[in-house]
């Protein structure tokens, strides 16, 4: 994954409806990122032109009309795996909310640079 501030829009898969998008830092093997209700932080490891990697989303803001799709009051550990190109990536994940699993997809889109 190339070094990068990245846009990045969920879609929630198996029957389930949840959309979400927010920003993420792709920098050296580190993952930080966040939306208006959460935010994310974890790490990746990258071979050729995939990588895989573990994310732990965390609510910083509550909300009486919008459900975030992973806000719940713990933290949620995800694990994630796509594929990259110069300009964007496409991944999958896993997300553990309470005893359920909650598969998604995801897009990325490079957005700048970071050195």
């Amino acid at each position: 994954m190339k070094n990068g501030l990245y846009s990045i829009h969920v879609s929630l898969l198996d029957g389930r409806v949840g959309k979400g998008s927010g920003v993420v830092v792709f920098r050296d093997g580190k993952i930080v990122g966040g939306d208006a209700y959460l935010y994310y932080t974890g790490t990746y490891t990258v071979k050729d032109n995939t990588f895989k990697g573990e994310v732990l989303v965390r609510r910083h803001t509550s909300s009486k009309d919008d459900n975030p799709l992973f806000g719940g009051p713990s933290p949620v550990g995800i694990g994630v795996s796509g594929t990259f190109t110069d300009k964007d990536a496409v991944m999958n994940g896993t997300a553990l909310v309470g005893n359920s699993s909650q598969l998604f997809a995801a897009t990325l889109r490079r957005l700048a640079d970071i050195d």
